[in-house]
């Protein structure tokens, strides 16, 4: 019995423990200006010297829109410091894949910042993602240090678990 109770509640409960995902940013997929929206095609080579937020979110979700104010404000609060947040657009649905429609849903909500339309999936295969929404964030030199599921909303317990990263990270 004593045995039993040394093993990780992770391990009984059947949760990964396991990373997931790749230790850097990958390049991004798509480069045709037609595909990216507030912004010409990046490359991370654009992003040297930023800690940077991916946010995959497609905008039938729900969940994905609730967390918009937070991102937002998120964004607003360290973007002078070096803050860098790029939206993943990953279509859950066929509908979802009409960019025009996409743009729409980025005014409505506010979102200012570069969103690439990953609609054949290649930038979530390449990191491994599962779930909308979906923020990894990645110091200064590209390397993802942290990976975050869900809604988020201020002053949550996840929300103020990312933005204590992204200090940290900006202070590195």
């Amino acid at each position: 019995m004593k045995k039993l109770l040394a093993i990780p509640l992770i391990v009984l409960l059947g949760i990964a423990a396991a990373r997931d995902w790749p230790d850097r940013l990958p390049e991004f997929t798509i480069d045709s200006e037609q595909a990216w929206i507030n912004s010409a095609p990046l490359r991370l080579a654009d992003l040297k010297g930023r800690v940077v937020l991916i946010d995959f979110w497609t905008f039938d979700c729900w969940n994905c829109y609730r967390s918009f104010p937070w991102l937002n404000a998120l964004e607003a609060r360290y973007a002078k410091r070096g803050l860098r947040v790029i939206g993943i657009h990953s279509p859950e649905f066929e509908h979802e894949r009409d960019a025009e429609a996409v743009r729409e849903k980025a005014r409505r909500y506010g979102l200012d910042h570069p969103i690439m339309l990953d609609n054949d999936f290649a930038y979530w295969k390449k990191l491994g993602n599962r779930y909308w929404p979906s923020f990894y964030i990645a110091d200064k030199q590209g390397r993802i240090r942290g990976h975050f599921i869900g809604e988020v909303h201020a002053d949550d317990r996840k929300a103020k678990r990312i933005a204590a990263l992204v200090e940290k990270l900006l202070d590195e």
